[in-house]
């Protein structure tokens, strides 16, 4: 509350304060006089979901944000079906929703963190990519070794 009555203290003197410029830190009943009295935070506004959500509406980024979790809530089931029923299907499954994890993953810090167009289509091309080849080498593994399941039991083994 002392924050918010030296904001409007310094807007009043028509000083911009620096700290406060860009940051959303006051309740929605002091947002209207905060509007009346500063309109230049009116123009500052914090966009947290990617470019590429926003343009086809905010159904597309729930349903992905549903679907991560759903795939976090596989893979927690995913562990105790592979220490207890091993075989080919629990592998492939577990090369599939890895892959799919890191690739969400990786996909996000991406997003979070590389700007500029040219940038980030290269970014996401190279998370295509490796995500594509991890997806392959553990397939290759699955099929030409002993699978995911019984390497880490292997693991555990020694």
């Amino acid at each position: 509350m002392a924050s918010l009555v030296r904001i409007t203290s310094v807007c009043h003197r028509s000083v911009s304060p620096l700290l406060f410029r860009s940051s959303l830190l006051i309740r929605p009943l002091a947002v209207q006089k905060k509007d009346r009295d500063c309109p230049y935070l009116l123009s500052a506004k914090i966009h947290a979901s990617p470019s590429n959500y926003a343009a086809s509406g905010s159904k597309s980024a729930s349903l992905h944000w549903t679907g991560e979790r759903v795939l976090s809530a596989v893979l927690l089931g995913l562990m105790p079906v592979a220490y207890c029923y091993p075989g080919a299907a629990v592998d492939y499954s577990l090369a599939a929703a890895l892959t799919l994890h890191g690739h969400w993953g990786l996909g996000q810090v991406a997003t979070d963190y590389v700007h500029g167009d040219l940038k980030v289509k290269m970014a996401k091309a190279g998370i295509f990519v490796l995500s594509t080849v991890t997806f392959a080498g553990l397939c290759y593994f699955n099929y030409h070794d002993v699978g995911i399941c019984k390497a880490v039991a292997l693991l555990w083994s020694k």
